[in-house]
């Protein structure tokens, strides 16, 4: 099976599990450091920059019709919509929607040859309740939950299941690249994910029909009261992850 991001610290977390369960697995990165660990535990590897067409290409002609699809790849950046550039809402929405769509759109015609298989995106819950400071990010993973909403609709007759994990803020070092403030990590101290936690409900999805996971349980309470009383959720939650 293919794992983007596998460089990343969810990623990263996800092959360690696949492998300790005996998957076999082609990984993608930019960070071949990382690569190499992960050569030596005995996956695949495959460099690839998957924000351009000839990343895209490699990696699928690389994979060929896999069996199963983890879309792992991730940005963000934690700031005031005022406060982003240009460049930086352009590359939340390269690597964390239209890349996964472009990667796919290669992909699909072989697994759909085949009538089998399973996507699996790693999304976020800010796609389904967004927060201060992620106006970008959170526009981003919705985008990919309503992509993955209708992809799922379209290969339901190939035998193709379509899986979303939707991970509240995960202990990653993603989280300090995207927010580099101190105080950001502090709020949201308490409420932090382990990348392994994320992994391990990827691995548990593969081979079940599971629509969508939404981690801790609390993501999940957040995401149906918002879609119940989304003006009261909004103000419950308005300042969720900021200092005391």
């Amino acid at each position: 099976m293919l794992v983007t991001g596998a460089t990343g610290g969810i990623g990263r977390a996800i092959v360690s599990e696949l492998l300790k369960e005996g998957h076999l697995v082609l990984a993608t990165g930019r960070n071949r450091s990382t690569l190499e660990d992960i050569r030596r535990e005995g996956a695949g590897i495959l460099e690839a920059d998957l924000s351009n067409a000839a990343g895209l290409d490699r990696v699928a002609r690389a994979a060929g019709a896999p069996d199963a699809v983890i879309l792992a790849s991730g940005v963000g950046a934690f700031v005031h919509a005022h406060e982003l550039s240009d460049e930086t809402i352009d590359r939340m929405l390269e690597v964390n929607a239209a890349s996964p769509m472009k990667l796919l759109r290669r992909l699909l015609p072989g697994m759909m040859a085949r009538g089998a298989g399973q996507i699996i995106f790693i999304a976020s819950a800010a796609g389904k309740v967004a927060t201060k400071k992620a106006s970008a990010y959170a526009a981003s993973k919705a985008a990919l939950l309503g992509y993955a909403d209708a992809l799922r609709l379209e290969m339901a007759p190939h035998g193709i299941t379509v899986t979303s994990i939707n991970p509240g803020p995960v202990d990653t070092p993603f989280l300090d690249l995207a927010a580099p403030s101190a105080d950001y990590r502090e709020s949201m101290a308490g409420y932090l994910t382990s990348p392994e936690k994320v992994a391990e409900a990827a691995v548990r999805a593969l081979g079940r029909p599971v629509r969508d996971i939404d981690l801790p349980w609390y993501m999940a309470a957040a995401a149906r009261a918002h879609s119940i009383a989304p003006g009261l959720t909004e103000k419950l939650g308005r300042n969720f992850f900021e200092k005391k």
